[in-house]
């Protein structure tokens, strides 16, 4: 039986242990706050057209979504009516989350040791950071977290990942996701 509250996540020790050091000693922080560390992940599932054609759509991703997170989505709706797109203002248009803390390390270990290796022709990520330090990505099938059973899936969706770091650069952000073991392909 697990004991929840003398629990720590191992990416959580992981990055105590030996990131902050590796991070410190590479790139030559004086103070410790300066070592950069993962703020938070944002998970998106945007289902578009079939969300206007369906709105159970919209609750099924959110229902994925939050199986995948281990913590409640909430539904994104439609901003303002678009005729062309037959979208209504407040229309559901698919579900988001947000992770900090315990359940965002424990999001990034099952990312990266078990989803992203069974990603079909997988052959890493593609370094994509928006110039702040902040990482996304985005996967075509959410059915290959562990959590999502393949046979009751009614729809396969896509999932937008953000990893919000404290970092400055690009580099840095790199560097502190390379240590958690993130599968760069550049």
């Amino acid at each position: 039986m697990l004991d929840a509250a003398n629990y720590t996540p191992r990416l959580r020790t992981h990055y105590a242990d030996t990131v902050r050091a590796a991070l410190k000693e590479e790139f030559g922080y004086k103070n410790d706050m300066q070592i950069p560390r993962i703020e938070k992940v944002v998970l998106n599932i945007g289902c578009g057209a079939e969300a206007v054609k369906d709105s159970k759509k919209a609750k099924s991703a959110q229902e994925d979504l939050t199986a995948i997170a281990g913590q409640k989505a909430v539904t994104t709706k439609a901003k303002k009516s678009i005729a062309g797109f037959r979208v209504r203002e407040e229309m559901p248009l698919g579900a988001k989350v947000t992770l900090r803390g315990d359940r965002m390390y424990e999001f990034l270990d099952r990312l990266i040791t078990i989803a992203l290796p069974r990603v079909r022709d997988f052959r890493g990520v593609k370094p994509s950071f928006d110039g702040r330090g902040n990482f996304a990505m985005g996967m075509k099938e959410h059915i290959v977290f562990p959590e999502i059973d393949f046979d009751k899936v009614d729809e396969v969706w896509g999932l937008d990942i953000i990893i919000t770091t404290t970092a400055d650069t690009d580099a840095e952000a790199k560097a502190l996701l390379k240590h958690f073991n993130m599968p760069f392909n550049a």
